[in-house]
């Protein structure tokens, strides 16, 4: 999972403005290339925490937060999910990402668990 980290800009909302559409049309064609490519899985970007909830768990209590969510450096403002060979490809496409913000920006790839990883005897899963 490719992660795009949200900024201050991302979290003020989507601003149609020509620079905005610019980095769009940009990443539309990044998006066209990694389908191409075959190794596109699903793609989004995520509206401002202001708008989103979290649920805190302890136990069996649970506890609403609404946004919006402080350390926007720990934010995600959107992702995207690959299926490549390894973590070498992925660095190698997203050295080729445009820019996803007006200013400095992170992406962080994540690599997902795979099922023989988590269970020692996956075929016993509920549902195999």
């Amino acid at each position: 999972m490719v992660l795009v980290k949200a900024t201050e800009d991302s979290e003020k909302g989507f601003e149609p403005g020509a620079e905005t559409m610019a980095s769009l049309e940009a990443m539309g064609r990044f998006n066209d290339e990694l389908a191409a490519a075959g190794i596109l899985l699903a793609a989004d970007g995520l509206t401002p925490s202001s708008q989103g909830k979290r649920i805190a768990f302890d136990g069996t209590r649970r506890t609403v937060v609404d946004g919006p969510f402080a350390e926007t450096r720990e934010l995600v403002a959107g992702f995207w999910l690959w299926q490549v060979k390894d973590m070498d490809e992925a660095v190698a496409w997203v050295e080729r990402c445009p820019n996803p913000m007006p200013g400095p920006s992170e992406i962080e790839i994540r690599p997902l668990y795979e099922l023989a990883e988590l269970l020692p005897d996956h075929d016993a899963a509920p549902g195999r």
